[in-house]
């Protein structure tokens, strides 16, 4: 995990800026390496495991939270003792720097 990245804060993205290149997000994804690119390259995704179902339930409360504070929020599917999560910017149809912020954080929630 990216200290780097785990320190940094979103920025608003407005549109109007071109999603990252599959070479930038590699660059990326070199700092962020449980994470991998979905969707042609607009996405990435991890998934994650946990004891039970309250665990998997209070890590999604937390990213919730996270997601909330930076203003920026993921797709996420859970069940029992699983959860996977999806970091894309929307606006742009493709990744942004606040995507592997993001990933970052994420990964700094997750049980070791």
């Amino acid at each position: 995990m990216s200290d780097e990245l785990q320190s940094r804060t979103c920025t608003p993205c407005r549109g109007g800026v071109p999603p990252m290149t599959k070479a930038q997000a590699q660059r990326y994804l070199a700092q962020t390496p449980a994470w991998t690119l979905s969707d042609d390259g607009r996405c990435i995704e991890r998934s994650f495991t946990f004891g039970d179902f309250k665990d998997a339930m209070s890590f999604v409360a937390k990213l919730g939270e996270l997601a909330e504070t930076e203003g920026h929020h993921p797709d996420i599917c859970f069940g029992w003792g699983w959860a996977r999560v999806t970091w894309q910017t929307k606006k742009i149809n493709g990744l942004h720097d606040n995507d592997f912020i993001m990933a970052a954080k994420t990964d700094g929630l997750a049980p070791t």
